[in-house]
C-alpha cells in the first residue's frame, strides 16, 4: 500500500516499484488506508496529506495489522519527527529520496517480516533470489554484493530467461531513458557484472554476448 498526495510523485514512485515487481496500490489520501490493510505485505506513508496525517494512518494501520512493516516518507528531518514517527513505524525515509533507495528498504523491511519467501533461479552455478535481493554462488556458498544498477540489470535479464535481449531494452528498462547509439554505460555494468558473477569473464558462460544484437542469460 502506498499513500501519496502528490500525483507526480506518487505515479514515479508507483511506477518504478511496479516495473521492479511489486503490487503496488495507490491511495491519494489516509482515510481508507484501513480498508485495504489486509492483503498488504507493507505500507508505505507520506506523513503531509490531506485529512489525516501520516502519522495518525500509521497509527490505525499499527493497530489493525500489527504485523505490517509501515515505512514513513517525509520532507520533515528533524530528529522530533522521526522519533515521533518511529514509534509505530519501522523506517523513516526523507525526501528527496531516490527510488533505488526506497526500493532497497522495501526489500528488507519485507525480508525481516519475513514476506519473502522465494523459490531461487538456479543458472549454471549461481542461485538468484529475486525476493530477497540476493545472489550465491553455489560453488562457494557465499553470497555475491550487486550495486543497484547491477542487480536491476540481472534481474531483468534473467525475467526474460532465455531471451536476446538488445542492447536498448535492457538499458531503457533499468534506466528509464531512451538509449542512445553509441552509449558505452551498458557495456562497462555488464564488463563489471560479469566479473562478479562468471567463473571466467573472459568466457562468459552467465551472461552471452549475441554478436550485434544484445546479451542472454541461459539457465
Amino acid at each position: 500500500m502506498y499513500v501519496e498526495d502528490d500525483p507526480e510523485i506518487g505515479t514515479l514512485v508507483s511506477r518504478y516499484l511496479r516495473e521492479r515487481g511489486f503490487e503496488v496500490k495507490w491511495l491519494r489520501s489516509g482515510e481508507d488506508a484501513g480498508a485495504f490493510a489486509e492483503g498488504c505485505d507493507l505500507a508505505v506513508l507520506d506523513i503531509m496529506l490531506p485529512g489525516l496525517d501520516g502519522f495518525t494512518v500509521g497509527r490505525r494501520l499499527k493497530k489493525l495489522a500489527p504485523q505490517m512493516p509501515i515505512l514513513l516518507l517525509s520532507a520533515r528531518t528533524s530528529i522530533d519527527d522521526k522519533l515521533q514517527g518511529l514509534e509505530f513505524a519501522d523506517d523513516y525515509l526523507t525526501k528527496p529520496f531516490h527510488p533505488e533507495e526506497l526500493e532497497a528498504r522495501i526489500r528488507v523491511l519485507l525480508r525481516r517480516f519475513g514476506t519473502f519467501a522465494s523459490e531461487p533461479v538456479a543458472i549454471k552455478h549461481l542461485l538468484f533470489y529475486e525476493n530477497e535481493n540476493r545472489l550465491v554462488n553455489r560453488d562457494t556458498g557465499e553470497e555475491i554484493v550487486l550495486t543497484g544498477k547491477q542487480f536491476q540489470i540481472f534481474t531483468y535479464m534473467v525475467r526474460h530467461l532465455g531471451q536476446i535481449l538488445t542492447k536498448e531494452q535492457i538499458f531503457e528498462a533499468v534506466w528509464g531513458e531512451p538509449y542512445l547509439e553509441g552509449d558505452k554505460t551498458l557495456m562497462v555494468h555488464i564488463r563489471h557484472l560479469r566479473e562478479k558473477v562468471e567463473r571466467d569473464p573472459n568466457a562468459p558462460e552467465v551472461i552471452e554476448t549475441v554478436r550485434g544484437i544484445g546479451y542472454r542469460v541461459r539457465a
